[in-house]
């Protein structure tokens, strides 16, 4: 039955900014007391301004979000850091409350919203996943029926009876999910956590997310990889500062996203970090370094990353992927794959150009995602669809019968011609 199992309206978010977030409750108690009286903040060093006096007010994380979702739907959530995806899920999870508004859920809810969640970590994985059943109402049996097909799952035979405490960010989300997708509930809240584990994972969550919908409960997801949004997802929800601009088809939605109503973006700089590697700048420039955000189909680009590594890093990749209109990855590099491979591991200021060739990527709007991490390991610093761009075809148009260019890439082939001369079949007498 295609009914209503989730259901908001006009829900409100509203965080006070300054007045708590120390290291301990004791702390926040005395700093509130002291604003109270008018007192200085009494966990300041001396000479130290207080560090919350620009900051009083509140901030509102949702404003006013209304949708609904109905039985067996797969729905992705999407938008820019701070536009309040996680929130909404915390608030459907009940995780948190809503300031204003009314939420309404039918059917048990199985979120997994951060890595490690719900999970003890002084307890065994397998005692973790008894708990977890227990939790969302299941009898001990119900568990111990799905208890192989989840640890199989997840990939962590090995250490089913080890501490999770011990276990990886990887290891966690891998039992997490497969706990959270193998316990039925009926519907499945997921968080971007999953991009914490490796392709091949991802592919196999991705898969599960749609056995579960197929069995008629359901998926909320947020993430910001386009391409398994219009994949996966029946439809998606846009917000943007705590509200829904759009509410639609996935590929019409996401391609809202990335080109969010702004010209094209050539040259972005990025904010300030305490990360250990981050960004200063990034821009799509010509031949001459002159940022532009238009290039001609047969002409080479650059991308020029400018960044800070304050300690040395074993490991450290610079790369970006180029994304087409509607989220999907066309290729990607990073500073692993030259030979030789470039080095960005020391403490200095790096300024690194790259040059994608003309005649690669044919007629059509572009985003450009970058990152400084790890494989495998750790972000340091991630800037998604930072940089938006358009490839022009000033030549005669080659299209298809449908009038749209051809593939995702231009690929230019040698064709060989050989000839002979045409024999005519004869026919045998008689026939």
């Amino acid at each position: 039955m295609n009914d209503v199992v989730i259901s908001v309206e006009n829900i409100s978010k509203r965080y006070r900014l300054g007045v708590l977030g120390s290291r301990s409750l004791k702390e926040d108690a005395n700093r509130w007391w002291a604003r109270v009286r008018g007192a200085p903040d009494p966990s300041l060093k001396i000479g130290e301004r207080d560090r919350d006096s620009h900051r009083k007010g509140f901030i509102w994380a949702l404003r006013d979000v209304s949708l609904e979702v109905t039985r067996g739907e797969i729905v992705g959530i999407v938008g820019r850091n701070g536009a309040g995806k996680s929130t909404l899920l915390k608030i459907l999870s009940r995780t948190t409350a809503p300031t204003g508004g009314q939420v309404r859920v039918k059917g048990r809810i199985a979120s997994l919203l951060e890595v490690g969640t719900g999970f003890h970590p002084e307890l065994t994985g397998r005692e973790n996943i008894y708990l977890n059943g227990a939790i969302l109402g299941m009898r001990k049996a119900e568990i111990a029926h799905r208890f192989a097909d989840i640890v199989e799952f997840s990939g962590v035979e090995q250490f089913i009876d080890t501490p999770v405490k011990r276990y990886s960010s990887g290891m966690h989300v891998r039992l997490a999910f497969a706990v959270a997708a193998h316990l039925e509930p009926e519907i499945l809240v997921v968080d971007e956590v999953l991009a914490v584990g490796d392709a091949a994972f991802q592919k196999k969550c991705l898969g599960k997310m749609g056995e579960v919908a197929r069995a008629g409960r359901t998926v909320l997801i947020v993430s910001h990889n386009m391409g398994s949004i219009n994949d996966l997802c029946d439809r998606a929800v846009l917000l943007a500062t705590g509200s829904v601009v759009a509410d639609g088809p996935p590929e019409t939605v996401t391609r809202q996203y990335l080109s969010n109503g702004e010209s094209r973006r050539a040259h972005v700089e990025c904010q300030p970090s305490e990360s250990q590697a981050h960004f200063q700048a990034v821009t799509l420039c010509d031949d001459a370094g002159e940022p532009t955000a238009n290039f001609d189909i047969r002409k080479p680009f650059y991308l020029r990353m400018q960044f800070v590594v304050r300690r040395r890093i074993p490991g450290l990749q610079a790369a970006f992927a180029v994304y087409n209109s509607v989220g999907y990855r066309i290729f990607q590099s990073t500073t692993s794959h030259p030979e030789p491979a470039i080095d960005i591991e020391e403490p200095r200021q790096y300024d690194l150009r790259v040059g994608v060739p003309g005649r690669l990527l044919p007629a059509g709007s572009y985003t450009v995602t970058v990152a400084l991490h790890i494989p495998n390991v750790s972000w340091f610093d991630l800037h998604e669809h930072v940089l938006t761009f358009d490839i022009e075809d000033t030549r005669s148009k080659r299209f298809d019968h449908d009038g749209r260019s051809v593939g995702c890439v231009l690929v230019d082939l040698t064709w060989d011609q050989q000839h002979r001369p045409l024999v005519e079949r004869q026919e045998s007498p008689g026939a």
